[in-house]
């Protein structure tokens, strides 16, 4: 379990299995050659946006992985903490992307996604 911090109070935040089942549904993409079959990658697809300093899917991961925890964010409470221009957004992306690469059911994934980009980053470099 992790908390954000927002005027003094602590929100848990918490990156288990409901949290993954709920982003992976988000955002799914056709098997090839299997018609009418998806496959979730809302996980992946979010962690991805997070390294490209998505502020809609910051707000979206806080909104889900908040979700029936106690106290309980609002969607409004999270836009205007984004919105302060005392919230260092950098350092927030970074304090989430920590989440997701330490909490048991989301860091392989993490992990994943991270190798890929410093993959694509180097075959880039090399062209």
């Amino acid at each position: 379990m992790f908390e954000l911090v927002i005027k003094d109070v602590a929100y848990p935040l918490n990156f288990g299995m409901g949290f993954v089942r709920k982003l992976d549904k988000s955002v799914n993409i056709p098997v090839d050659g299997l018609p009418g079959v998806k496959k979730d990658i809302g996980l992946t697809y979010a962690i991805m946006s997070l390294m490209d300093n998505d502020i809609v899917m910051l707000a979206n991961v806080i909104d889900i992985a908040n979700e029936g925890q106690n106290p309980r964010l609002t969607k409004a409470a999270i836009d205007a903490y984004l919105e302060d221009e005392n919230t260092n957004i950098e350092e927030l992306f970074d304090k989430i992307l920590g989440f997701f690469k330490s909490a048991n059911c989301t860091k392989r994934t993490a992990a994943r996604v991270d190798a890929a980009l410093k993959e694509a980053v180097m075959t880039e470099t090399k062209n």
